[in-house]
């Protein structure tokens, strides 16, 4: 990544993700994944940062799903 503003968006989004304990954080956390793909699909991102956001994402959801039905 060449682009120091989307370095720091991505490692925010990132961190916003990892950061939810409960599906309302999450529901903030996905509309921050998509601010940062609508943002920077105008300006031509490398598609593997959506992926990996996606990733995370599934990852964090599955977790504190898991978490809250125990």
């Amino acid at each position: 990544m060449q682009n120091p503003q989307l370095k720091n968006s991505y490692k925010k989004t990132i961190l916003a993700i990892k950061s939810c304990k409960s599906i309302i954080q999450l529901d903030g956390a996905s509309r921050m994944i998509e601010n940062f793909k609508e943002l920077y699909e105008r300006v031509g991102y490398p598609k593997i940062l959506s992926y990996s956001l996606d990733r995370e994402f599934k990852i964090k959801e599955k977790y504190i799903l898991q978490k809250w039905t125990l």
